[in-house]
Parts: structure tokens; sequence; C-alpha cells
């Protein structure tokens, strides 16, 4: 494994100590150097940078995914792993809330639905 692999993994499992294996698994049979490249470049090269830290990052990979609105399965995933790098959820719906400026209604209610079922998954807030 490279020296960026190794960091990219390091980095990985410190947003979600899962994320790296399950990421792994399920491109293994398919194509598992898109498992390689996503461990390599995201996490090994560039969120190894200076100038933001790990939860800024998070909150701007948050407020991305909102925008784009069509990426549920990983924003659910970022916004476990904000909350896992210590995030508030009130951050998180305010940096969600604040898509619906720039990326529209549509966007900020599916960001913020995706937000609702991480929250009530780990029993910040319960379903009613």
């Amino acid at each position: 494994m490279s020296e960026r692999y190794e960091k990219g993994l390091k980095q990985l499992n410190e947003l979600d100590p899962n994320a790296a294996e399950g990421l792994i698994e399920s491109f293994r049979d398919i194509c598992p150097d898109l498992a390689k490249y996503t461990i390599e470049y995201p996490f090994g090269d560039v969120l190894q940078r200076e100038g933001l830290d790990f939860k800024t990052r998070e909150l701007a990979t948050i407020a991305a995914l909102t925008a784009l609105g069509n990426c549920q399965p990983q924003l659910k995933g970022h916004i476990s792993g904000a909350l896992n790098l210590g995030c508030t959820p009130k951050t998180i719906t305010e940096v969600i809330l604040q898509m619906s400026v720039y990326a529209g209604f549509p966007a900020a209610i599916n960001g913020m639905t995706a937000a609702k079922e991480v929250f009530e998954s780990r029993g910040i807030i319960t379903a009613k």
C-alpha cells in the first residue's frame, strides 16, 4: 500500500470506523480501483492539506452534496461523519438551510430529510 493510501485509510476511518472496509467491500467484485482512488485522492491527498480542519471540510462537503441534490447516500455518510468529528446537529442543519439560498428549496429539503434520517438513526431526534 502506498503512503497516500495509508493516510487516506486513517483519515476515512476517523470519519467512520467502518467506512473504509465498507467502501472496499462494495466495489471489490466490480471495480476495486474506485475504492482505492476514493481512499487515495480525497482522503489521502486533499484532506491532508493545511488550511482547513477536518470538521470544516466535512461541513463544506455537506454543503456541496446538499447543493447537488442527488447524493443522499453520500450526504448521509458525511452527516454521520461530521457528527463523529464533533459537529453539532445545529451546525449541520444551518449549513443545509444555507443551501436553500444557493441551491434552492428542493435541494435543501432533500438535505434536511437526509439529516433527519441520520439524526433519528442516532437517537438525536425521534421519529413522530
